[in-house]
């Protein structure tokens, strides 16, 4: 029996190892969609709130939602990318009014998830994952470079920040072990913007003024907007997430030698719908089971639940906190970059993996990947190109996500699904990815 003491010391070592990607998703979000430092705060402030509640929510469980393992969910990478483009081609509330009722169907799709699965084998799954990597790179470059629009864009002291955060991320990567190498993006983040602060590009104006304590609000952005075209895009990186939390649910059942069945797994993505649902309401993000918090259960050998419930009321005070909050947002652009650079290649190399377990030797698994990469890349590169199309199918079309996907589904059903003589790779065998933040 764990004392209580115990219980919070090892619940803040998970929230520490899951901090990183807690605070970097609306970082990253807010720089891209050039949000004030008091709206990324409070970006943050509500994203750990909701953590905590939807880690809560997967931890204690209900009869009908709740894995009721030692899980932390945190806001999906995937989604990253989908937000910075219906953020930059609409608002913020067409963004979560998309995540609402993506959340909504993850809800009700659960217990059909084995039926709907097949529609997304390893091969479409590491192309879309792929496609939204390989997005994100030129928002990488932007911050490095100093932010677009901003007037020292390109000055060579933001080139040579953004890399010595990144070759400082990589070196603790190099050299420490465990639990540093687990927080070696805050690592570098942190030291980059104390450098920064040496040389005059840090301004704590948006810490001084923000509060001690305030309670998130619901639609902080305005009543929600529902737009089809960014509802289809939140259901596809919703439905990669639940691909990637079952793999997260059976490694956590082999780590705790606890056997996980169907319907655990439905009530996990059940779990998760309304931690979407809520992320949407609360103005937060999409939220998934966090991978590396599976490592930390394994690396410790603690099994407990009560620790992740610890884990859980810390990350429900940290979003009450607005001032810490709003301390992490006066991280300088090209620290930012640095890290982004590391993070979202990441996730075009996650993409790589899960595309390595697919024998590409086969024609039919060739053409999918190539071309669904390639039409996705190339709808989001030059996007006028669809400016003669009516608008819903401009729309649906100028986002190389939604291309790409659409591409690597319709592509799996005609070449291997509607083939008999093809083989594929169920999406079943994808092990946990490193997209989870």
């Amino acid at each position: 029996m764990l004392s209580k003491q115990k219980i919070v010391t090892l619940g803040l070592q998970h929230v520490l190892a899951m901090y990183a990607g807690a605070v970097v998703v609306p970082l990253i979000i807010g720089a891209a969609l050039n949000l004030t430092p008091a709206q990324i705060a409070y970006l943050i402030a509500a994203d750990l709130f909701t953590c905590g509640i939807a880690t809560l929510l997967q931890v204690i469980g209900t009869r009908y939602t709740g894995i009721r393992l030692p899980v932390v969910l945190g806001c999906t990478f995937t989604a990253v990318g989908p937000i910075i483009a219906i953020g930059s081609a609409s608002n913020l509330a067409t963004v979560y009014g998309a995540i609402i009722v993506s959340g909504l169907f993850v809800v009700f799709a659960a217990p059909l998830f084995g039926k709907l699965l097949k529609f997304f084998p390893t091969v479409v799954q590491g192309s879309v994952v792929t496609i939204i990597g390989l997005s994100l790179i030129p928002v990488a470059m932007n911050n490095v470079a100093g932010g677009e629009g901003s007037p020292d864009f390109g000055e060579p002291r933001n080139l040579l920040l953004a890399l010595g955060t990144l070759v400082l991320i990589l070196l603790i990567n190099r050299f420490a072990k465990g639990f540093m190498r687990a927080i070696s993006v805050l690592l570098g983040l942190i030291a980059g913007t104390v450098v920064a602060s040496m040389m005059g590009m840090v301004n704590f104006s948006s810490v001084k003024d923000a509060s001690w304590f305030s309670v998130v609000e619901p639609f902080y952005f305005g009543v929600p907007q529902f737009s089809v075209v960014a509802i289809i895009t939140m259901i596809l990186v919703n439905i990669i997430s639940m691909a990637e939390s079952t793999g997260v649910y059976f490694a956590l059942g082999k780590a705790t030698n606890t056997e996980v069945g169907k319907e655990d797994v439905v009530k996990g993505l059940r779990g998760e719908g309304v931690a979407i649902v809520l992320g949407g309401i609360f103005n937060a993000f999409p939220y998934t089971a966090f991978s590396q918090n599976v490592g930390l259960v394994q690396m410790s050998g603690i099994k407990s639940r009560n620790v992740i419930i610890g884990a859980g009321v810390i990350l429900l005070i940290l979003g009450l906190l607005p001032k810490l909050a709003a301390l992490t947002t006066v991280i300088p652009n090209p620290v930012l970059g640095g890290a982004m650079v590391a993070m979202f290649g990441m996730v075009v190399a996650s993409g790589i993996n899960i595309l390595s377990q697919v024998d590409l030797r086969q024609n039919e698994n060739l053409l999918i990947a190539a071309c669904s990469i390639g039409i996705g890349l190339g709808s989001a590169a030059v996007p006028s190109m669809f400016d003669q199309l009516p608008t819903m199918a401009k729309m649906l079309l100028q986002n190389g996500i939604v291309t790409g996907s659409l591409t690597a589904v319709a592509l799996n059903l005609l070449l291997v699904h509607w083939n008999k003589n093809a083989r594929q790779t169920p999406a079943a065998e994808v092990s946990p990815s490193v997209t989870k933040g």
